[in-house]
């Protein structure tokens, strides 16, 4: 069974802070989790903390990473579509955070999710030691080549209470991780008031 301690956000975002501190030069951070998790604003916690540091960090939202509507579409919506169709990782892993480690710059939106067109967002030249936070769901699944990641877990319950009636078709993808990488840190976020950190076998 795995083995959980309460903490506060502020704690952990403490300890994500005493991880990150000793790593130099560009790093990307993964923040996995649900939308119903609100991973892009706790993304944003963790980089304001890492700020306070004197250390540039910026965040970018894996919805900015959609694929174009009739792709994601194409062949109805369920779970494997929301799996496989939905975001565009393959282009996260060119334009953020190969190109940040690489190349010192970013993509930080690739496709307008509202519009449904192109997010004609300017590539950004990072400063130097910039952490960049990539936050979404799914991250885990698809070996992206983080150098530090936070899983934000969900209950069945606690995911269906958290989200829209409309969106509950992709539930199945999100309660049954088929997830190759383990996340530095997990959390379980049922509360986000009261999260517990799980403990390392």
């Amino acid at each position: 069974m795995p083995q959980f301690v309460p903490i506060t956000q502020d704690a952990l975002v403490e300890r994500l802070i005493e991880r990150i501190h000793p790593l130099s030069g560009y790093r990307v951070i993964g923040v996995d989790g649900a939308d119903a998790a609100r991973p892009t604003d706790f993304a944003g916690r963790i980089a304001d903390a890492v700020r306070d540091t004197g250390r540039p960090a910026e965040v970018v939202s894996l919805h900015d990473y959609v694929r174009p509507a009739s792709l994601r579409m194409e062949f109805g919506i369920d779970e494997i579509s929301y799996r496989t169709s939905w975001f565009d990782y393959e282009a996260l892993h060119r334009e953020v955070i190969d190109a940040l480690h690489t190349d010192g710059r970013w993509l930080p939106a690739l496709w307008n999710e509202t519009t449904d067109r192109s997010a004609r967002a300017a590539i950004r030249t990072a400063l130097p030691n910039t952490v960049l936070f990539v936050a979404g769901p799914m991250l885990l699944e698809h070996s992206l080549p983080f150098d530090l990641t936070l899983r934000l877990d969900m209950s069945e319950p606690a995911l269906r209470r958290n989200t829209p009636s409309t969106d509950h078709w992709t539930l199945p993808a999100l309660l049954h991780p088929q997830s190759p990488t383990t996340p530095t840190f997990s959390a379980r976020w049922d509360h986000p008031d009261r999260p517990a950190l799980h403990l390392p076998d």
